[in-house]
């Protein structure tokens, strides 16, 4: 097409039979918006000097253009980085069973807010809840829609524009800019800080008592960074005796959580869900989504009468959980009640992998491909869990020309495959891919081993 006036119309575009192939594929309101998009840009081009396409480009160009706009930008991919809760990839995979359980909640109409046995009108807060009280003896328990906002909640509703207790070491900040004291000050807590960022003792606490009204005492889990050389602090029990003598709640932020022990898999001890209401805390909040295996969630449990509190409180609406989550929650906490979370979840799953099963599947991948070699490597938890832990692994290692560019070509692969590099080669670590995963890793790395 030499000048504007050879450009088709509108009309003549969407009359063609590739039109109409557009129209069955994307509608016709969206095949209209982009053939009109698609001629205004090449009329501006035009304008500036750039000369325009033939026919078939000019279809092909509307073609990307509808498929541009319709291709989902969250998408799953192939995580062989070895980390296991990733958070930038999704954090924990959910089992078969609390996906079936979301898919049959959400494909038709359920009870999330109907009492079927008097026939009225229920609450979405019972859905997990007895599943929670079976698992860790405690009196209630409430799921919102992430950790954060069991936090915010808590601390809204327990000590707004009231002073709350924390120690200096405890002023985390975790992925995404979250900070302890932002969210603290958000709820209207007044802070109190105690100790210093590598020392706190328990007179600490008892002095602030003494010199001034506490509502609330909250200790936050270094999750993500570990603490060490010249440093002491109470442990929680000591803590909760010395609140409790001074009619104070205490309230145990984990972050992760877990119900699993973790140093029965050669890990460091992550904090316990039990381990804090056995230590008397009145509230524990953790996620449903780290070492608990599960969807999005934040849970909160603890004594009756302040969930009770949370339940009622105007915030508890705005950060309430969906039916989709409580469902694949309530099918997570089965696992564990059942005492098949290792079997079924895939993160403990993981976890808990054969060294030997392992190295043989990486050897698997050697011989199916005819290329790279197995080696030595660490996988880690991650998901602000463990900081500095690992496990040992075995790892496909391709040792390809540029690898940096190498594993980008694989993260444009469909679905996108994620490794990563060690000693100047492309790895693979198998303990984070599923085995119904290989042809696709397989497929995708022999594709770009060619170019």
């Amino acid at each position: 097409m030499s000048d504007l006036r050879h450009l088709p119309s509108v009309d003549k575009l969407i009359q063609s039979s590739t039109g109409i192939d557009w129209i069955a594929e994307f509608g016709r309101p969206l095949a209209i918006d982009a053939i009109r998009v698609t001629l205004d840009d090449l009329r501006a081009g035009f304008n500036d000097g750039v000369p325009l396409p033939s026919q078939s480009d000019l279809l092909q160009m509307i073609t990307n253009k509808l498929q541009y706009w319709v291709v989902p930008t969250l998408q799953s991919v192939v995580n062989a980085s070895g980390v296991i809760i990733h958070t930038n990839l999704g954090r924990a995979p959910m089992s078969k069973a609390a996906l079936q359980a979301a898919q049959q909640v959400s494909s038709g109409y359920s009870n999330l807010e109907y009492d079927l046995g008097k026939g009225q009108r229920g609450s979405r807060t019972v859905h997990a809840e007895n599943l929670l009280i079976k698992l860790t003896g405690a009196e209630a328990g409430l799921v919102v829609n992430n950790n954060a906002a069991a936090v915010l909640l808590a601390l809204s509703t327990i000590a707004n524009r009231r002073r709350v207790v924390i120690a200096r070491s405890q002023l985390v900040e975790i992925g995404g800019g979250f900070r302890i004291p932002d969210v603290m000050k958000q709820s209207g807590a007044k802070l109190v800080e105690i100790g210093t960022t590598n020392r706190v003792h328990l007179r600490d606490y008892q002095q602030a008592f003494d010199e001034q009204p506490i509502k609330l005492v909250m200790r936050a889990h270094r999750s993500n960074f570990a603490l060490v050389g010249f440093t002491t602090e109470p442990e929680l029990r000591e803590i909760v005796s010395a609140a409790h003598a001074a009619e104070i709640p205490v309230l145990d932020d984990l972050g992760s959580g877990t119900l699993l022990d973790t140093s029965e898999f050669g890990l460091a001890r992550e904090p316990m869900v039990s381990e804090s209401l056995d230590a008397g805390a009145d509230l524990v909040c953790f996620s449903g989504d780290k070492l608990l295996g599960g969807p999005q969630a934040g849970i909160i449990i603890g004594r009756g009468e302040l969930i009770a509190k949370l339940k009622k409180h105007p915030l508890a609406r705005a950060v309430r959980s969906d039916k989709m989550a409580l469902a694949s929650l309530s099918a997570t906490l089965t696992h564990y009640l059942k005492d098949e979370a290792l079997r079924e979840i895939p993160i403990w799953h993981m976890i808990s992998a054969d060294q030997l099963e392992l190295q043989e599947r990486a050897q698997d991948w050697v011989t199916t491909l005819k290329s790279g070699k197995v080696i030595p490597g660490e996988s880690t938890v991650g998901g602000g869990s463990l900081p500095g832990e690992s496990m040992p692994t075995s790892l496909l290692a391709l040792d390809v020309s540029h690898p940096d560019r190498f594993l980008k070509r694989l993260r444009e692969n469909d679905p996108p495959i994620i490794g990563r590099i060690q000693d100047d080669m492309a790895v693979f670590d198998p303990r984070t891919v599923f085995p119904e995963q290989d042809e696709i890793l397989l497929n995708g790395i022999q594709t770009n081993l060619g170019l």
